[in-house]
């Protein structure tokens, strides 16, 4: 259970930071600072865990602390590789935080969730498999969700701001691609050592895009560096710790279902802090993706559990 709530609590986390970057929007500071502040209180937060996990290492016993040092080093292949695979993240808040500039947050979340069946896509080209039927079933509710929880049905299409919409569908691009690279890039090496790697590559690209003045002209010193601390805290280093040590003890399935929380916290938030309407047909999409993200694990769950009753049976009759 603790490793379930863990993943939960990472998925909640996730589920706040749109609200926190409308609220910066609102007081005057640009995507370059939004984001470059978040993957710099990330990038802080994440050197001082990987030092204190190399701290921890020197007081055990010998083998122990040579596991964790292991662990931790890497060669500057290996970082370059992870600092690549840190670039689609950083280039996810990117385009997602602009969205927010011409969408609501509750639209920007939703166009976020496409990466679940954008995944699927992408591992069916690559595989060159077609989706079984529980999948194609999954993608259909998704689809249908989504129509619901944007509000397509109630608003029509000419009322929504296709740069938006396009922004917040390329973010959901690139979070596919960075779920791909993250899980092929070193997987080996420490979850902290990792984390730190990727955020460092994502916070440099950032600042070559848009060159940190604010760190030196005193901006940084007003409330964009609560708003940088929140999104970094919330954003570039709870989730991925609680992910760590959660994902491995309940498996991927399980892990996608429970991180789909995100969606109905940010929807929550956009109606409860940005006093943005949400009806009740857009909760019903919200309930509907949903149910497309849960599906194929409740079908896994179901076939397992009928195995084992059925085996079961056999033996008892033997």
């Amino acid at each position: 259970m603790k490793y379930m709530i863990s993943v939960f609590l990472g998925a909640v986390s996730y589920g706040i930071l749109s609200t926190i970057v409308v609220k910066a929007y609102g007081q005057g500071y640009s995507l370059g600072e939004v984001v470059g502040t978040q993957l710099l209180t990330g990038f802080i937060l994440s050197w001082l865990l990987v030092l204190m996990l190399k701290l921890r290492g020197k007081r055990q016993a010998a083998k122990s602390t040579e596991q964790v040092q292991q662990a931790l080093s890497l060669t500057w292949k290996q970082r370059f590789m992870l600092m690549s695979a840190g670039i689609p993240t950083a280039l996810t808040g990117l385009l997602y935080y602009q969205s927010l500039r011409y969408i609501p947050n509750s639209l920007a979340i939703v166009l976020l969730f496409q990466f679940t069946w954008m995944g699927v896509l992408i591992h069916a080209i690559s595989t060159r498999k077609r989706p079984n039927g529980i999948m194609l079933l999954t993608l259909s509710i998704l689809f249908g969700g989504t129509v619901l929880a944007a509000g397509i049905m109630e608003q029509g299409i000419s009322e929504f701001n296709w740069t938006g919409i396009a922004l917040g569908l390329l973010a959901a691009v690139s979070y596919s691609l960075f779920i791909i690279f993250s899980g092929k890039a070193v997987p080996a090496v420490h979850p902290a050592q990792r984390s730190l790697w990727m955020i460092t590559g994502g916070m440099i690209f950032v600042f070559i895009l848009f060159p940190p003045v604010y760190l030196f002209n005193g901006v940084i010193w007003s409330s964009l560096l609560l708003f940088g601390f929140l999104l970094g805290l919330f954003g570039a280093f709870i989730p991925p710790v609680l992910f760590a040590a959660g994902v491995p003890h309940i498996g991927g399935g399980m892990a996608g279902i429970l991180g789909a929380s995100e969606l109905p916290v940010a929807v929550m938030l956009s109606a409860v802090v940005l006093h943005e309407q949400v009806s009740a047909l857009q909760w019903a999409g919200v309930v509907l993706v949903l149910l497309g993200v849960a599906l194929p694990e409740l079908v896994k769950g179901s076939r397992n559990k009928g195995n084992t009753t059925r085996k079961k049976l056999e033996y008892s009759a033997g």
